[in-house]
C-alpha cells in the first residue's frame, strides 16, 4: 500500500474567514516503509499570517511574498498524492484547506478525495487513547518519538514526526509473511509408520528463561498501549 504523511500550515485557523495555505509538506509511505520521497512547497497566499499562525510557524508575508502560489504548483502536488492514503492528524483541517485551495482555482480539480482516501490519525488517537490528550507532541511523548527539535510548526517537520507516530501506534497491524508472493515450497509425501511410538520429551523453562519471557510481554504490551490480552494457563 502507497501511504502519504501529509500536512499543511495556513495563514489562520478558518478557510471560510479568506485564510490559505502557507505550506505543504509530504512524505510518502511504501509498505509501511518511508521512501524518502517528500513533496514541499512554501506558498504565496496574497495575505498577511495572522498573528497567532505567524507565531507557531514562524513564517511571515515578506518571507513568503516571492513563493509560488497554490495553482502554480498544484499539478505537482496532485502527482505526488494520487491513488495514495493520506494520513493526517486532524483531517477535517487540512482537507478543507485544501479543498478550498482546489475551488479557488476551478471545479474541475474536484475534491482532495477525488484524489486520494484519508486517514485521520486524530481519530484513530482518540480510541485508543480515550480521554488521554491527543495533539502530536502529546503522542510523540507517549510513543517516545524524538520531537526535541520542534521549536516551531513546520509542514514537512510534522510531517515526518506524524509518519513516525504513525506507523509506531499500527506496529504489528503490517505483513505477518502471509502474502502472495511466497516462494513455492515443493510438496514431499512422507509416509509414517503408525505402528512406531516415541515418548515425548517436555522441556520446561528455567526461572531465567521465564523472567526473559515476562520481560518480552511487558515491553509488547506498552508499545500496544496495554490492549493486549494473553490467555491464561486456564484457558
Amino acid at each position: 500500500m502507497r501511504q502519504v504523511v501529509l500536512d499543511t500550515e495556513t495563514t489562520g485557523l478558518s478557510w471560510e474567514k479568506g485564510n490559505r495555505v502557507v505550506e505543504i509538506g509530504c512524505v510518502e509511505i511504501l509498505q509501511r516503509r518511508k521512501t524518502g520521497r517528500t513533496f514541499q512547497r512554501y506558498l504565496n497566499p496574497d495575505r498577511d499570517m495572522e498573528l497567532g499562525a505567524q507565531e507557531v510557524t514562524g513564517l511571515s508575508r515578506e518571507f513568503l511574498s516571492d513563493k509560488s502560489r497554490f495553482h502554480e504548483v498544484v499539478d505537482e502536488f496532485l502527482d505526488f498524492i494520487r491513488g495514495a492514503e493520506l494520513i493526517i492528524h486532524n483531517a477535517n483541517f487540512d482537507i478543507g484547506f485544501l479543498n478550498y485551495e482546489l475551488s479557488l482555482i476551478g471545479v474541475h480539480l474536484g475534491k482532495m478525495t477525488d484524489h486520494a482516501t484519508v486517514l485521520d490519525t486524530l481519530a484513530m488517537a482518540r480510541e485508543r487513547f480515550p480521554g488521554q490528550r491527543n495533539s502530536l507532541d502529546a503522542l510523540c511523548k507517549r510513543l517516545d518519538v524524538n520531537n526535541n527539535h520542534r521549536t516551531l510548526h513546520g509542514a514537512l517537520l510534522d510531517a515526518e514526526l506524524l509518519s513516525e507516530v504513525y506507523l509506531t501506534m499500527t506496529a504489528g497491524q503490517g505483513d505477518l509473511g502471509l502474502s502472495n508472493n511466497e516462494v513455492p515450497v515443493e510438496r514431499v509425501s512422507i509416509h509414517l509408520d503408525s505402528t512406531i511410538k516415541a515418548s515425548r520429551k517436555v522441556l520446561l523453562a528455567n526461572a531465567d528463561e521465564q523472567a526473559l519471557h515476562l520481560a518480552r510481554l511487558e515491553k509488547i504490551a506498552k508499545k500496544s498501549g496495554g490492549r493486549l490480552q494473553w490467555p491464561s494457563a486456564a484457558q
